[in-house]
C-alpha cells in the first residue's frame, strides 16, 4: 500500500519537530517539511511551490508566531504568520483537493468560562496572538472547506521553549519557585500532539475526506491542573530520578505581571476528538515522566 504523504509547514517549533521524530518511525508516512527561509508561509508562491514539488495526501500547518507577549508589541508579525499565513496555506491546498489540518490555541478564549471549552463555546480572545490565531483559524476555514482546525493548549515538550524546560532551568538556580495558581489548563505533550495528527491524517485519507471531519476540534491532554500544580508535579519527577527539586510557592497571577493577558481557564474539552476520531489523548503522568527522562538524558 502507498505511504501517507504529510507536508507540514514549520520545521522546528514542538510539534512540528514532533512530527518529525513520530513520522521517522512509521513506516506508512512519507513526510515533508516547509520552514523559513525556504518555505516562507507569507509568500504564497514559495507555498503553492512546496506543495506541487511534493503532492502531499494531507497538509499540516504548525507554523505559527508564538511569541504571546512580544506580540503585543509587533503585531503586523504576528497577523502575517498566524492569520494570512494560514490562509494561504489553506487556499494552496484547497485549489489541489488537500485537507488541511491547522493547528491552534486556547487563547482564543477569554478564559471567563467556569468550565471546560466546547468546540462551539464563544470566542473572545483577550491578545493580540490570541486575535491574531482566531482569526487564522477563520482564514483557512474560508479558504479550503476540508479544513480540520485543532486547539491545542499549553503544550511542552523536551525541546523548544515551554514551561517544563523552564521549571528544570530555573530549578537549578533557584531555592525556590514561584508560579501562578489561578489559571488551569490542560498541559499537551507535543509528542502526543503529533501521535494524533498522524492517527487523524490516516483517517482521512483511508476513509476519503467526511464532512463531520470539517471545523473545529480540540485536542488537549486529559488533566486538568494549574501552573503551580503542574511546576509541582515536574519537581516531583526530578525527585524521583534522583535530581534536584526545589519547593513551589503558588501565586496570583496578579504578582506576575505579563504584556499579554492569559486565560484564567484554558481547559479544553475533548469529547469531539474522541467520538468522531476515536482518539484520547494521553495521561500528564506518563507523558511528564517519559518529557522529563528525555531532558535529564540529554543532559548527560
Amino acid at each position: 500500500m502507498r505511504p501517507l504523504r504529510l507536508y507540514v509547514f514549520g520545521s522546528k517549533g514542538q510539534v512540528a519537530c514532533s512530527l518529525r521524530e513520530a513520522a521517522r518511525d512509521q513506516s506508512d508516512i512519507v513526510a515533508n517539511f516547509g520552514g523559513r527561509p525556504a518555505v516562507d508561509i507569507v509568500h504564497p508562491d514559495l507555498v503553492e511551490n512546496a506543495l506541487q514539488e511534493f503532492y502531499p495526501d494531507i497538509v499540516v500547518n504548525a507554523a505559527a508566531y508564538t511569541a504571546v507577549d512580544r506580540a503585543e508589541s509587533e503585531p503586523e508579525v504576528a497577523f502575517a504568520t498566524n492569520r494570512d499565513g494560514a490562509g494561504i496555506i489553506a487556499a494552496a491546498a484547497g485549489r489541489l483537493e488537500i485537507p488541511i489540518l491547522h493547528l491552534s490555541t486556547d487563547y482564543v478564549f477569554d478564559g471567563k468560562k467556569q468550565s471546560p471549552y466546547l468546540e462551539t463555546d464563544a470566542t473572545a480572545p483577550m491578545s493580540v496572538y490570541g486575535q491574531s490565531k482566531l482569526e487564522g483559524e477563520l482564514a483557512a476555514a474560508a479558504a479550503n472547506e476540508r479544513h480540520l482546525v485543532l486547539r491545542t493548549a499549553w503544550v511542552y515538550a523536551p525541546f523548544g521553549n515551554n514551561f517544563v524546560r523552564t521549571m528544570l532551568r530555573l530549578s537549578k538556580s533557584h531555592d525556590k519557585l514561584r508560579v501562578v495558581d489561578d489559571q488551569i489548563g490542560c498541559p499537551t505533550y507535543a509528542p502526543d500532539i503529533a501521535m494524533a495528527i498522524l492517527s487523524i491524517a490516516r483517517m482521512i485519507t483511508h476513509s476519503g475526506w467526511r464532512q463531520e471531519f470539517a471545523g473545529v476540534t480540540h485536542l488537549a491532554g486529559p488533566d486538568e491542573i494549574t501552573w503551580c500544580a503542574f511546576a509541582r508535579r515536574i519537581m516531583h519527577a526530578l525527585e524521583h530520578d534522583g535530581q534536584r527539586s526545589v519547593p513551589v510557592e503558588a501565586i496570583p497571577t496578579a504578582a506576575y505581571p505579563t504584556a499579554a493577558v492569559r486565560p484564567a481557564n484554558s481547559r479544553l474539552c475533548c469529547d469531539r476528538l474522541a467520538s468522531i476520531f476515536n482518539i484520547r489523548m494521553p495521561t500528564l503522568e506518563g507523558s511528564l515522566k517519559h518529557c522529563v527522562a528525555r531532558l535529564l538524558a540529554d543532559q548527560q
